[in-house]
């Protein structure tokens, strides 16, 4: 399983990404499908999600709609058309961070490192 403290920099983008993949989502739903996506190799626990879903709200990228299930409220997230721009931008984030890391971690021989 990978460490809670690499996954928090990256826990906006990937609440992001799935939002956009997916449309909306309620945040158990969010949990599971991104221990499905990385064969549980990523958890994300409650206490780390919903800040981020309310930071994300709070930012006007997000909007969330309630509705009524089984005698429960559940809450859905979706994408404002702000989230929509702002997921491109920290899809790329990550893509040049991911490249970076493998930089650092395969380094490719011959290539200049200073």
């Amino acid at each position: 399983m990978i460490s809670t403290d690499l996954i928090k920099g990256s826990l906006k983008t990937i609440v992001l990404k799935l939002l956009k993949e997916n449309g909306r989502m309620y945040g158990y739903e969010i949990t599971r499908k991104v221990e499905e996506l990385t064969a549980g190799q990523i958890k994300l626990t409650y206490g780390a999600l919903y800040p981020i879903l309310h930071k994300l709200e709070n930012e006007g990228v997000l909007v969330t709609e309630s509705e009524n299930y089984n005698n429960r409220i559940r809450v859905y997230y979706s994408l404002t058309d702000k989230g929509e721009s702002v997921v491109a931008e920290k899809v790329r984030e990550m893509k040049e961070f991911i490249e970076s890391l493998q930089n650092i971690v395969n380094p490719q021989p011959g290539l200049n490192h200073a």
